[in-house]
């Protein structure tokens, strides 16, 4: 269902798979209906620089239910996703350096690119030309990429995340996307100015980690929300230093050009010029988010402020790398539910409905298990 060439290199890629593949089991959406049931499937033997290594956790993110439902674009089923994956390395090939069996691991959600563009020079493989998304790719070997709701996962070194001993692999998984996805643009855009003050839109999977980062890198934290139902949560839980709801006109008049820069984390659909509103003259809002919809701009607001909006990817892996080891510094986790991979489609749905404080992650050592053969 992908493309001409991925079908053409079907049956190669087949034949490899029996000579050299490990057998690999795991969860996998089948149709557009995105219901995942247990797949068995094949990973390539482990090469020269890979690193293959036994799946402890893994974190569901939004992008795992829309690329199930085939909503990010053409799917490639069966999918397994999942880019948010720790574990312990089993096996290294012969020219790895960096890791040695018994490590602990993670991946997130690149594991491959050119590694010779200007993007990859300067360790921005996000925005390589040519990268290879952890699922819902075609590997360099031709075989579409399956993610971390299975047993193993092979990756070459360089897309490998050293695990720091004191963070947790539960509450650390999800730092490998939402971590990432917050951190990299907080990072470029100057989002992480000790005093200054930041305001942060939708406290999900994505907002909460970067009330926390925040915090550490000594900023006066506002969480922007629709309701008032998370202040509480916010201010008493993540440390939030205020709370505004911006479907309160009053509130929102008074918070009028207090915040230095606004980071939105929030997926669906939703006002933007609002929030500009807020920003400061030379503020910035920046966009890490994928409504499903275009959002709407008038640009003279921003004209006459000297504001600015942006956007981001995730962390390149150089970059990723500096996040782990900076949330372990400041014992920075995400707020987790840990359940059973037979739980994986009832989590979807309660995902779905925002039903989650605030990310899923998946006891994938302990709980899943191979389908019986038939």
């Amino acid at each position: 269902m992908y493309t001409i060439e991925y079908k053409e290199k079907k049956k190669e890629v087949a034949e490899m798979a029996g000579e050299d593949g490990v057998k690999t089991f795991g969860w996998a959406a089948r149709d557009t209906s995105g219901i995942l049931s247990p797949f068995e499937f094949t990973r390539r033997a482990t090469g020269a620089k890979d690193v293959r290594f036994k799946v402890l956790f893994c974190g569901i993110c939004h992008t795992d239910l829309g690329a199930a439902r085939g909503d990010l674009g053409l799917p490639i089923y069966p999918l397994v996703p999942g880019h948010e994956i720790v574990g312990i390395v089993t096996e290294i090939g012969k020219q790895v350096t960096r890791f040695k069996v018994g490590d602990k691991v993670g991946v997130g959600c690149f594991v491959g690119s050119c590694r010779s563009c200007e993007q990859c020079s300067n360790d921005l493989e996000p925005y390589c030309p040519k990268n290879i998304m952890t699922y819902l790719s075609i590997g360099e070997d031709g075989a579409p990429t399956h993610g971390g709701y299975s047993n193993e996962m092979v990756v070459d070194e360089h897309f490998a995340i050293r695990w720091p001993e004191n963070l947790p692999l539960d509450g650390g998984a999800p730092l490998l996307c939402a971590g990432s996805s917050v951190y990299s643009p907080m990072m470029y855009y100057g989002l992480n100015k000790p005093g200054s003050h930041l305001g942060v839109v939708g406290l999900g999977g994505l907002g909460h980690v970067a009330v926390k980062f925040a915090k550490a890198w000594g900023l006066t934290v506002t969480v922007i929300s629709t309701s008032a139902r998370k202040e509480e949560e916010a201010i008493n839980h993540l440390g939030a230093d205020k709370f505004l709801v911006s479907t309160d006109p009053q509130q929102m008049q008074e918070a009028t050009g207090t915040l230095d820069g606004i980071i939105d984390t929030v997926s669906a659909f939703h006002p933007v010029m609002p929030l500009f509103g807020l920003l400061k003259t030379h503020g910035k809002l920046v966009v890490v988010g994928a409504p499903n919809k275009p959002l709407e701009v008038d640009i003279l607001p921003l004209i006459i402020g000297r504001k600015m909006m942006g956007s981001s990817a995730a962390a390149g892996i150089k970059e990723t790398q500096e996040m782990i080891d900076f949330a372990a510094k400041h014992n920075i986790t995400a707020d987790v539910e840990v359940i059973p991979a037979n739980y994986v489609n009832k989590a979807m749905e309660r995902l779905e409905k925002g039903d989650v404080r605030y990310r899923f992650v998946i006891d994938i050592g302990n709980t899943l298990v191979a389908a019986p053969s038939t």
